[in-house]
């Protein structure tokens, strides 16, 4: 069949992806978008863009019936779904086939084979591909499911059926875990698939995670092109991706290929996919995980080592070409790794929302860029964090680490909090140099806990911590400035005394307010500073010397992350500033509230007004983003006031906990 015109149901980079192969096809584009995305990159890059409904996802990109008839008005032939929202919904694509469209994917009977992961073990078990123990029975019950545990012993994985991007899934270590991290794990597969199904899996200590793409035409030819390693995770996400791994040899290699053809044969599948398997580096063994019935994130490290283009190829097989190319005709060329921009916190790995001063990726030989966004563009708290992937090129390993790190030094974003820093950390490491690259990097090696420890945190990031604090437009819809604290404040523009700590140093800045601007002493340092633009994760001042400083700030309750001339710092409120007794701080009669770090819903309240409670202690499940984020005790004290029920929306800064300290 020709396809002439072709709908995204997708945003961001990945739609920007799917365009640029189809202009490159001469397919014209349709875009659709939600209300936060009126003017995003791939709205202004489509041929026709239409609107899908409000921003928030259920309301406009998982609704299929709205796009499937935004495809049908505009005359598209296909529906490319992209990676998430609808993309392995085999609903969606039986109902893509009932109105005549094609969809851009596997057919809807081999999305249910395999995209449910209780139905995708049982189906690996049958094409004689290993899997690790577990239980992926129908039982589900609690008391089944505990029984079924203590077989397989602990350390086990609970794991949403339907889930992915390690939503719905929990690390249980000993017996007294198992239930509440059950009912975590079930609450966060329904908010985030609408199914809380959930199957058990022994944990493999220190795995590899490597995946085959695979793609299969409707003419019985099914290939594998290779392997990725995705072992660098945060939070069981992928950050960064390679291809070939280092730890594969070319038997492995053939042996792991192979099992993930004969899965998508079991299954009847067409179209692109991937199988995952955790590798057991130890053992020397591999078992298979889980299989994605869509296009990877990081499928460019596959093409750049094949020099096939997978998008345009899963266009070619929708419209019914077969595949051009049999399994011996494909070679691995040179080392790809791919590293994810994210706008995020890169130690607390909290989302971040804002406007895009500049967003300025690196460009020369052997760099490649996917990005959805572009300068002066919005990052919205809607979506995903994902901005842009970095992928690099090179003749080998050694020199596509040294790609990496190059471009890594000179990506330049500003207005919004990204995982930059992370990700330079990650590609300086001996231990990545080496491809010592297990899935617990991070912890093992410590990285973030070296990313809070930076240079002595210099005056002017405290200057923004205290304007941050102070200026009523950075703190818009969550109370983080003074006059919104507890207690009965007046105004004083004469002084507002504020500390800070940073580096176990505490500092003091008083703050004061000028007819126009501020001034602000910093211990025995003096600013006048003119603030430019205020917003909640940004701020620009220009100081008595006519110098123009730009700062990107993200909250985690009392704690402000900076980033200022390509540094970050870490800096922690010490507590609300005692207006009438100038000369004492602390917490407000020894009272803190406990911010929402973001947007999003409670659906758990672990604690009750009048309740002693200790440090570390859980006291308030917010579910944000399709994760649960939990807020806990940071010191032993009485619960004072909790505002929100279960079920409540909250906004970033709410105060969802008072508790009173000792």
């Amino acid at each position: 069949m020709e396809i002439g015109k072709l709908l995204i149901a997708n945003r961001g980079e990945i739609a920007v992806r799917i365009m640029r192969a189809c202009h490159a096809l001469g397919i014209a584009t349709v875009a659709v978008y939600s209300e936060a995305d009126r003017t995003a990159l791939h709205v202004r890059m489509a041929d026709e863009a239409l609107p899908i409904g409000p921003a928030p996802a259920p309301e406009s990109y998982l609704r299929g019936d709205a796009i499937i008839e935004a495809a049908l008005r505009v005359g598209a032939q296909a529906i490319h779904p992209g990676y998430g929202f609808l993309s392995e919904r085999a609903a969606f694509a039986r109902a893509c086939r009932a109105a005549g469209l094609v969809f851009v994917g596997p057919p809807p009977e081999a999305i249910e084979a395999v995209g449910d992961k209780i139905a995708a073990r049982r189906l690996a078990i049958m094409a004689g591909v290993p899997v690790a123990p577990g239980y992926h029975g129908a039982a589900q019950r609690d008391d089944e499911l505990v029984r079924e545990a203590e077989r397989i012993g602990y350390p086990l994985l609970i794991k949403a059926s339907a889930g992915g991007g390690g939503r719905g899934m929990r690390i249980v270590g000993q017996a007294a875990e198992f239930l509440p991290l059950l009912e975590s794990a079930r609450r966060e597969a329904r908010a985030a698939f609408g199914d809380d199904t959930v199957f058990l899996e022994k944990l493999i200590a220190r795995p590899r995670h490597i995946e085959v793409q695979i793609l299969a035409d409707a003419h019985g030819h099914c290939v594998h092109l290779f392997e990725r390693e995705c072992s660098i995770q945060r939070r069981h996400q992928k950050i960064i991706e390679e291809s070939p791994s280092t730890v594969l040899t070319p038997a492995l290699r053939e042996m792991i290929g192979a099992a993930a053809v004969r899965l998508a044969r079991a299954a009847g599948y067409v179209n692109a996919g991937t199988a995952e398997f955790l590798y057991d580096e130890a053992g020397g063994s591999f078992a298979f995980l889980e299989m994605n019935t869509r296009l990877q994130v990081e499928h460019p490290v596959t093409e750049c080592v094949t020099g096939v283009d997978l998008v345009q190829l899963q266009i070619a097989i929708a419209g019914g070409a077969p595949l051009p190319f049999r399994q011996e005709d494909l070679r691995q060329q040179g080392h790809a790794i791919e590293a994810r921009i994210c706008a995020e916190d890169p130690i607390t790995f909290l989302p971040a929302s804002g406007h895009l001063t500049r967003f300025a990726p690196p460009a020369g030989p052997g760099i490649r860029n996917e990005a959805g966004v572009e300068t002066g563009d919005e990052v919205t708290v809607h979506y995903d964090s994902l901005l842009a992937k970095l992928i690099v090129h090179a003749t080998g390993r050694p020199a596509a680490v040294a790609a990496l790190r190059a471009a890594l030094d000179v990506y330049d974003v500003a207005g919004v909090i990204t995982n930059l820093p992370l990700l330079r950390a990650i590609a300086a490491h001996p231990a990545f140099a080496g491809g010592a690259t297990t899935t617990d990097f991070l912890v093992a090696h410590d990285i973030t806990g070296q990313l809070a420890v930076t240079v002595q945190t210099p005056d002017e990031a405290f200057l923004a911590a205290a304007l941050a604090d102070v200026v009523p437009a950075m703190a818009t819809g969550a109370p983080h400035d003074p006059w919104a604290w507890p207690g009965p404040w007046r105004m004083l523009r004469a002084g507002m005394p504020l500390r800070y700590r940073a580096g176990g140093v505490e500092r003091l800045v008083i703050v004061s307010e000028r007819a126009v601007g501020w001034r602000v002493e910093v211990d025995t340092a003096l600013y006048e500073a003119e603030v430019l633009v205020a917003r909640p994760n940004y701020l620009a001042v220009r100081l008595a010397s006519g110098r123009i400083e730009r700062f990107a700030l993200a909250r985690d309750g009392a704690l402000l992350t900076i980033a200022w001339r390509d540094r970050r710092y870490r800096i922690e409120r010490s507590g609300a500033p005692d207006v009438d007794h100038p000369g004492t701080h602390g917490h407000s009669h020894g009272r803190a509230g406990l911010e929402a770090p973001m947007p999003g819903t409670i659906v758990r309240v672990l604690a009750h007004e009048g309740e002693r409670v200790a440090a570390h202690q859980p006291l308030v499940v917010l579910e944000a983003m399709k994760m649960e984020h939990i807020v806990v005790a940071p010191y032993d004290g009485v619960v004072v006031r909790l505002p929100f029920a279960a079920g409540a929306l909250v906004v970033r800064g709410a105060m969802l906990v008072e508790l009173e300290e000792g």
